[in-house]
């Protein structure tokens, strides 16, 4: 009985990877516009995009991304100054990619444009800490998403979505992990209307990497920041020692963080080539082997789990 259990998941496994090595054809001539390609994963995927032949849009916040950026890809990728949290500037460049892909549509969406700051104890922050992060993770992604969706359509294309594993694990305060939630359930809703239209919707869900994002003591300096800016009382019932230790704990999570970000951009391309993409890529050992895992727990036993590993605040002592 085990025998024929092992043998069918073996060639289940066996035909999953049949499927999925399957590729588009006529790549070079299918269009895939990228936000957030000033540094990190979107910067990477359309370097990695280009090597291989695609015609990218990159979408950067500044002129001097940009400018990088086309200094180290071929003549075939082509940018443009994209600030998701502006109507204005999603809509000219959706008018932008809409001269360039023509009636061939657009092949590729790639909502990777975010931010992780501020983010800390809930009691820290204010409507405004939360809202910042919103805009540009989640309402950002959808307005860009909404006014790309007929060339997309179109193209019967991809539409790849950045989410996090804190999408599926809530484990700090802030709009960070409420964006990634978010971006969870906009794709999954995405995903089943779309299909109709033979649009593929796919969510890449890493674990913790080391990108502008977090390097140069962001993390920290961002939860530093709100420290300063709470009141007497909430310094009083949390305390110094646990001001000091939540910076520790955040240091650690930022250097043991990965350096490799192609195990990132290989999910993002493999999501855009694939005759056959995956509805969720998980990148990265600790959301495959941690988090993973973790989210299919009893909620009861997850928050066991946090409470006994966590700081604990003065007053909670």
């Amino acid at each position: 009985m085990w025998l024929y259990l092992v043998a069918l998941v073996g060639l289940w496994n066996l035909l999953r990877l049949f499927r999925e090595r399957q590729v588009v054809s006529h790549l070079q001539d299918k269009y895939v516009f990228i936000t957030g390609c000033d540094s990190g994963f979107g910067n990477l995927l359309a370097r990695q995009l280009d090597r291989r032949g695609m015609r990218v849009l990159a979408a950067c916040l500044t002129e001097k991304g940009a400018e990088e950026l086309r200094n180290r890809t071929s003549d075939r990728l082509e940018t443009v100054i994209l600030d998701v949290t502006k109507t204005e500037s999603i809509v000219a460049a959706t008018q932008w990619v809409k001269e360039r892909v023509g009636n061939r549509g657009l092949w590729g969406l790639v909502n990777n444009a975010g931010i992780s700051v501020p983010f800390g104890p809930t009691e820290w922050l204010n409507k405004q800490d939360f809202a910042k992060v919103l805009d540009v993770n989640l309402l950002g992604m959808i307005e860009v998403t909404l006014n790309m969706l007929p060339s997309v359509r179109k193209a019967r294309g991809r539409v790849v979505n950045v989410s996090s594993t804190m999408g599926r694990v809530s484990c700090f305060g802030g709009g960070y992990c409420i964006s990634k939630y978010g971006v969870e359930a906009f794709s999954d809703s995405l995903r089943r209307e779309l299909s109709y239209f033979g649009v593929k919707v796919a969510i890449i869900e890493p674990g913790s990497f080391k990108t502008d994002m977090t390097r140069n003591g962001r993390v920290p300096s961002s939860v530093k920041m709100l420290w300063d800016q709470a009141s007497s009382e909430v310094k009083e019932i949390y305390g110094e020692t646990f001001l000091l230790s939540l910076l520790q704990t955040m240091n650690s999570m930022v250097e043991s963080g990965s350096d490799d970000l192609t195990l990132v951009t290989d999910c993002m391309e493999h999501a855009l080539t694939s005759c056959h993409p995956r509805t969720r890529y998980s990148a990265g050992w600790d959301a495959k082997l941690f988090y993973l895992p973790l989210s299919y727990l009893p909620t009861f036993l997850i928050d066991a789990i946090f409470y006994w590993s966590s700081v604990k605040p003065a007053q909670a002592l």
